[in-house]
């Protein structure tokens, strides 16, 4: 059986509190009553299990200052105002602000119950998928390697969580070195043909014959099952999609239809176009673009990614100095912010390679990441940048990068922290919550 969700009850006159807490534990509600707003909010959090009635007219923090602050924290918590006589015009508004309804006084207790009942309905619907989307995330490996707090990769992993519970087939675009495979694999990992197969092939590596064959036939000579068999139940990965010829496009065109609704086995094209000016769409034959575009992920190129290229770049050059033996190197300001500026045409794969020389540069105690940013730059075509960025952005950027290094050095301890930045704990702790940086990962 559910555990009955709660309900908290804000409000400074003690017998309406009293009234509505008998009459919604009467109803089997888990009531809990505040005489004011600020100490209900010592109470509620993000993920407060049930809902809330608040009163409009109260001292100190009123019912509005109240709603606005609940749906700064979780937009998603269901809050039923009460109003006074002429206080409707001010419940429209907490409407629009988002609360889930309104009562004015005085109502009906029937009316205040089918409400609540309605209100913990859509909260518990709500929980249950962040539960799920959360078990989703942290349970599978494959979706820690999507690294990143940019809005654009928040965006990712939430296309490929909703995606992955889909039985649609998937097409995956975007720049080279974006990490359009992981993606796929990701894909796969977090719905329910996780335990199923997952097939990867390129098909521009076979000619157009060849790769008909292995994609449909197989070989049973030799007892070899044709790609589409050993995907079965699971997912195909058709890499490099645009490279399949006309008549390969028309066979899995037909095998996408003759399968119909839901599809046994899934197809995920990922498309790595280099040629300029063309896309996914010019390159295959309208109603198979359309049926593999119904549903789409596009990767965010790494330029786009903000203080992700930060993140990145630490992680890879710890990693690459784990590998060689040999200490990280230091990210300056002024290296910070030529990470950040620059245009990344290789994208993720790229600042890859820029991490290990990086690595390798420090281990011989010569050369810059600028210079080896220009280098770089001469090897690789160029692309347009983005714009410049304020001030307060790179800060912000270089902050966070300068706190989580020194987190990891010091394993998570606090003081030692505070002592090398020369920062007082509640600036730190501000800090933290403010880049989303929590201590736990570092022990």
């Amino acid at each position: 059986m559910a555990k009955a969700m709660k309900i908290a009850i804000v409000d400074d006159e003690q017998d309406m509190r009293q009234s509505i807490s008998q009459w919604l534990a009467l109803s089997g509600f888990d009531t809990e009553t505040f005489s004011t707003a600020e100490e209900a909010l010592k109470r509620i959090g993000p993920d407060y299990p049930g809902v809330v009635v608040s009163d409009v007219r109260m001292p100190g923090m009123d019912g509005m200052a109240f709603l606005k602050r609940l749906m700064s924290q979780d937009s998603a918590l269901p809050v039923i105002i009460i109003t006074g006589h002429g206080d409707v015009p001010m419940a429209v508004e907490a409407m629009r602000v988002g609360a889930f309804d309104f009562l004015e006084k005085p109502f009906n207790p029937d009316q205040m119950t089918a409400l609540a009942k309605r209100a913990t309905q859509k909260r518990r619907l709500a929980l249950d998928a962040r539960a799920l989307r959360r078990d989703l995330s942290g349970g599978t490996q494959i979706m820690d390697k999507l690294i990143g707090a940019s809005p654009a990769m928040e965006r990712l992993r939430e296309d490929i969580l909703d995606l992955g519970q889909a039985d649609g087939h998937v097409l995956i675009d975007g720049e080279t070195g974006t990490g359009k495979t992981l993606a796929a694999h990701a894909l796969h990992a977090v719905g329910s043909r996780a335990s199923k197969p997952f097939v990867l092939v390129q098909c521009g590596a076979y000619p157009d014959e060849e790769m008909g064959t292995r994609l449909f036939d197989g070989d049973p000579d030799a007892g070899v099952l044709p790609l589409v068999e050993q995907a079965r139940g699971g997912t195909l990965c058709l890499e490099d999609i645009e490279a399949l010829s006309p008549s390969v496009q028309a066979r899995l065109l037909t095998f996408i239809n003759d399968q119909g609704a839901p599809a046994e086995t899934r197809i995920v094209a990922v498309s790595n176009l280099q040629e300029q000016g063309k896309t996914s769409e010019d390159m295959l034959r309208p109603d198979l673009f359309y049926r593999l575009a119904a549903m789409r992920i596009t990767l965010p190129p790494l330029r786009q990614r903000g203080e992700d290229i930060l993140q990145l770049f630490t992680r890879f050059t710890e990693q690459f100095s784990e590998e060689y033996g040999c200490d990280a190197p230091a990210v300056g300001a002024q290296e910070a912010a030529q990470l950040l500026q620059a245009p990344w045409p290789g994208n993720v794969r790229q600042l890859i390679n820029v991490a290990e020389r990086a690595v390798l540069q420090n281990r011989r105690g010569s050369g810059t990441i600028a210079s080896l940013l220009m280098a770089e730059s001469e090897t690789v075509e160029p692309v347009m940048t983005t714009e410049g960025k304020p001030l307060k952005e790179y800060v912000e950027a270089f902050e966070r990068m300068l706190i989580d290094n020194t987190m990891r050095r010091h394993k998570g301890s606090i003081v030692s922290v505070m002592d090398e930045l020369c920062l007082p704990r509640r600036t730190l702790n501000e800090k933290m919550a403010k880049y989303g940086l929590q201590r736990s990962d570092y022990l």
